[in-house]
Parts: C-alpha cells; sequence; structure tokens
C-alpha cells in the first residue's frame, strides 16, 4: 500500500473510532453486523448502501483491510439493519465488480466520502433471507 494509501486509512480509522459508536445509536442508520472472527461476538459497522430487490448492495472503503470484510470471509451470515429493521443475509465479496461504476447507484453522500477516503474498495452484495 502507497504512503497515501496508508494515510488515509489511519485517519479514517481514527475517525471512525469516534464517529461510529454515535452512528450506531441512530435509529435510521444502516448498520451491518458481522460475527466477530476471533471472539465470536456480534459486531455492528454503519455503512452506506442500498437495497435493490433481495439484495443490499454496498462498497467497503478499504476493500479486505476493513475488519466487516475479514469477518464475512470468516462467515459470510449477517445482518443488516435497513431504515431501523434487521434483515438476515449472505454476504458475497465481489472483486471483479468496478467499484466506481457501482458507487454512482449508491446514496451521494456515503459514495463520496469511500470515493474520498477509500484505497482498495471492495463491493459487498448481501443476499436477503425473505
Amino acid at each position: 500500500m502507497s504512503r497515501d494509501a496508508e494515510r488515509k486509512y489511519r485517519t479514517a480509522r481514527a475517525v471512525q473510532r469516534l464517529l461510529n459508536p454515535v452512528m450506531r445509536r441512530l435509529p435510521l442508520q444502516t448498520l451491518l453486523e458481522t460475527t466477530g472472527r476471533t471472539s465470536g461476538l456480534p459486531r455492528s459497522t454503519p455503512v452506506g448502501g442500498k437495497r435493490v430487490g433481495g439484495s443490499f448492495w454496498l462498497v467497503s472503503e478499504f476493500g479486505e483491510r476493513s475488519q466487516y470484510v475479514r469477518n464475512i470471509k470468516a462467515d459470510p451470515r449477517v445482518r443488516v439493519r435497513i431504515r431501523g429493521r434487521w434483515h438476515t443475509g449472505t454476504a458475497h465479496l465481489m472483486p471483479d465488480d468496478d467499484t466506481a461504476v457501482r458507487l454512482r447507484s449508491l446514496p451521494l453522500m456515503n459514495s463520496a466520502a469511500v470515493r474520498a477516503i477509500g484505497a482498495g474498495q471492495l463491493t459487498v452484495r448481501v443476499d436477503l433471507d425473505q
């Protein structure tokens, strides 16, 4: 990873440590809940994404460096809170998906932040149980 990408990663992680606990408490904030790969405990992460039919799409700003992506690799069963309602599903990492194109179809503010601070983005699709 380049110096610039590493600086972005460290800055984003510091900001997320401050904001994520607050964001998790907002009733309409979209959350992705994974199972911790070491602890086995539920881990909630505020995310931006969009439900399209029976799937929820998001782009991880740091790809496989993101803790929730590492958790998905260990156990793809997840929950997503969309508009205050929890949905279970199975997450799929989509390394061949064009993240630039995908971000254009997702919520504007989150997409702008992912483009600005991200490096090594990765698309994640969650197939929701019906």
